[in-house]
């Protein structure tokens, strides 16, 4: 299906979003939309002709575990609510724990790379075949940006998205900003990368900016396109002229006119193709010979020794465990970093009363209960649960700030705020979970 050029639809640029020119189709991220309606400019679009893909970002096909039903009725129900082609995916896993490992089940409140291992990879297979099954449209997944690399990999990038696609069908979503990410942090040719992958699977391509701060690419979504993003964006249409390439940006939105700016250098990026040298797409990387193209779903023992690997790198990132071995632990304390910083960004998102209250105060608060509290459900909870927090330990020291925050936390959690033997309580469930 050719999809033409589009932009992430976000509530924060709906207006920008609706009057840019020249926008065949916009992406929103499914879990931000209810199951029953749509927001008035999503509908207005609709009305336009302009298609709407739901862009899913919590199902953790990567994980461990098989795809939650419930997910997978969610992601289903944004589709058929939007008539949309298709729903697109990520590559990642994006909690860990829980029964496999005898632990708590940790979120990471972000994507975080699988091992290019066989292992991993069966398990991703099944879990795409389960995903493919329970939704009424194609589905296409996305290569993520990562701060770091797993051990012992056994695959490249190109290589892992290519056996993927042979062994299930499924189309890619080709991000060649996460190309350039990972680039810089991993060191991974990305041009490499396009000539091992599958490019006639590409359903379409995201592109979008970051920043570089101590020898780390950061995939912000918040800056403008960088040149070497637009250089790989070149380099994949001198391969194949992708069905649809959207503009990406989540945070720090600028004016319209920069967006539409934005928008016009990636068109001219595309139509600049006739001066390139028109390289052959190379098709289906080989695999090793005794590779089964269709192997039996991922065993019990299988998706086990996948939990705890990614239950023990998780739990170093958000719960401060010792690191793995093999990982640079640099990078390790840099993504756990990201990790704390990005959960303070959102929960101050989903939660505006809460920095509004606290003042200054609130990301350093935030950050003293993120360090020690891994996040075990969704943002909202995790603001109640800091809400909580503080008003069990006495905080805010300000009166007036106080009372705010109970009745704050009253409206959405319980009719009372949390009492000394609530406190104690929850004490001793941190000292049992710690164990």
């Amino acid at each position: 299906m050719k999809l033409g050029i589009g932009i992430g639809w976000r509530p924060e640029i709906a207006d920008a979003v609706e009057a840019l020119p020249g926008i065949d189709w916009v992406e929103a991220v499914a879990e931000n939309l209810c199951d029953d309606h749509l927001p008035a400019s999503l509908v207005r679009l609709r009305e336009r002709g302009v298609t709407v893909v739901p862009h899913g970002v919590s199902l953790g096909l990567g994980g461990a575990e098989r795809p939650d039903p419930d997910r997978l009725a969610a992601l289903a129900a944004r589709a058929a609510l939007l008539d949309a082609p298709l729903v697109t995916e990520h590559i990642a896993f994006v909690r860990a724990g829980g029964a496999r490992t005898g632990s708590p089940v940790l979120e990471a409140g972000h994507l975080l790379p699988v091992p290019r291992t066989r292992a991993a990879l069966d398990v991703l297979c099944e879990n795409v075949r389960i995903a493919q099954d329970s939704l009424p449209v194609p589905l296409a997944l996305e290569n993520i940006a990562a701060l770091f690399s797993w051990p012992d990999e056994e695959l490249t990038e190109g290589q892992f998205l290519a056996e993927l696609v042979e062994r299930t069908g499924v189309r890619l979503l080709i991000d060649v900003a996460n190309l350039h990410t990972n680039h810089v942090n991993r060191g991974e040719d990305p041009v490499r990368a396009l000539d091992e992958l599958p490019v006639e699977a590409i359903a379409y391509v995201h592109v979008a900016g970051g920043v570089e701060k101590d020898g780390v690419w950061h995939d912000t979504h918040a800056h403008p396109v960088t040149a070497p993003v637009l250089d790989i964006l070149a380099e994949l249409r001198s391969r194949v002229s992708p069905p649809g390439v959207l503009l990406e940006r989540d945070d720090d939105f600028p004016p319209a006119a920069e967006l539409a700016g934005e928008l016009d250098t990636i068109r001219a990026t595309l139509d600049g193709d006739g001066d390139r040298v028109r390289r052959p797409a190379s098709g289906t990387p080989e695999t090793s010979a005794d590779a089964d193209p269709a192997p039996d779903p991922a065993s019990e023992a299988l998706r086990d020794r996948v939990a705890v690997a990614q239950t023990s790198l998780l739990s170093a990132l958000v719960a401060g465990t010792p690191a793995p071995e093999g990982f640079d632990r640099r990078r390790l304390r840099v993504q756990s970093r990201a990790l704390a910083a990005k959960r303070a960004d959102v929960v101050a998102k989903v939660a505006p009363e809460l920095p509004e209250i606290l003042g200054r105060g609130y990301r350093d608060a935030f950050l003293a209960y993120a360090g020690a509290r891994p996040m075990s459900a969704g943002y909202r909870r995790d603001a109640l649960d800091f809400a909580e927090h503080l008003l069990l330990t006495g905080h805010p020291g300000d009166a007036a700030a106080r009372r705010r925050l109970t009745h704050w936390w009253q409206d959405r959690a319980a009719p009372r705020p949390p009492r000394r033997v609530t406190r104690l309580a929850r004490a001793a469930r941190s000292v049992l979970v710690g164990r």
